[in-house]
């Protein structure tokens, strides 16, 4: 465990309101063995034995809210489908209120993965983006449930579910609440005004370009958090663990080091994460340690994963 990581006592997560909006997906996994390769082609076969299903996306946000203890809400939307039944009902097993929209004109996102040897073989997406009346009406509603919740996040992955996510932002600070962005594509500045965005390296590089030295980065990061009007930028830097930029300061922890398994959901944990401790009361090097926490735990799972407050206080 890092040795800059304090102790300190568990908050009260229970009693922080979070709000999940974004691009809600069904994540389905195969799995079986292999023993042989294909005689149609150079390809091994996998003989499925097992198929489970969970919450991704912006559902897997809200999973790892919830399983924090948290009360968690998520608003995105759904085909009307079997696989949007399953994401109700396993939403409703994980005690997320669902606030899901139910579109008539699409298929729910479906990332279906082939796992043989413990390993992923194979990834299918079935995807196809929301119909402009479903996004006006759950614009609508996300202004009517502001009120209800302290944290608001806002998980885009450039799927078509936050194309109003200038709005939401506007208005979630405009109601005094903590907005969290998980930024995907070509322009952040439809998150101006957001109090934390949280790229990764890649997206910010994507952004920002690249620099060769750390000084580079600060100066980087530090323009775009001014130009964006952001209370901070938590850029994520997987082996190379977490920097957070704020006016004040520039706090950087190393990654908590532990056998990497499977980053595939990873960062939703983190935004998760930090926006539990964050609604509890927590500073921001708090939240982001508590964060860095859960990251390391989460990456030694299969497939996207959560952690649980006992795992992470003990």
């Amino acid at each position: 465990m890092s040795t800059s990581v304090t102790t300190y006592q568990a908050p009260a997560l229970d009693q922080v309101r979070i709000l999940v909006v974004g691009d809600v997906m069904l994540d389905r996994y195969w799995f079986g063995d292999v023993s042989r390769i294909s005689p149609e082609a150079p390809v091994p076969i996998v003989r499925v034995d097992k198929r489970e299903a969970r919450l991704g996306g912006a559902a897997n946000v809200a999973r790892n809210a919830a399983a924090l203890g948290a009360h968690a809400g998520l608003l995105g939307v759904v085909g009307a489908d079997e696989a949007g039944d399953q994401v109700e009902q396993l939403l409703h097993g994980g005690g997320i209120h669902s606030y899901l929209k139910r579109d008539e004109a699409i298929s729910t996102i479906i990332k279906l993965r082939v796992i043989g040897r413990q390993q992923q073989m194979l990834r299918i997406d079935f995807e196809e983006p929301p119909s402009d009346t479903v996004l006006r009406n759950k614009l609508m509603q996300y202004k009517a449930l502001l009120a209800d919740y302290d944290v608001i996040i806002l998980s885009d992955y450039a799927k078509g579910s936050l194309v109003n996510v200038a709005d939401m932002v506007a208005a979630g600070r405009a109601a005094g609440k903590v907005v969290m962005v998980d930024p995907k594509g070509d322009d952040f500045t439809r998150y101006a005004g957001a109090t934390v965005l949280t790229p990764n390296k890649s997206e910010f590089r994507h952004i920002a370009g690249g620099w060769s030295s750390e000084e580079q980065l600060t100066a980087k990061a530090q323009n775009l958090r001014r130009e964006l009007r952001l209370d901070a930028l938590l850029l994520t830097r997987s082996e190379e663990g977490m920097t957070l930029f704020t006016e004040q300061e520039v706090f950087h922890i190393p990654a908590d080091a532990r056998e990497v398994f499977d980053v595939s959901g990873a960062g939703d944990t983190v935004i998760a994460t930090m926006a539990a401790m964050l609604g509890a009361g927590a500073g921001w090097n708090e939240a982001v340690q508590t964060a860095n926490r859960a990251g390391g735990i989460v990456v030694g799972k299969l497939g996207t994963a959560t952690v649980t407050r006992e795992e992470l206080f003990g």
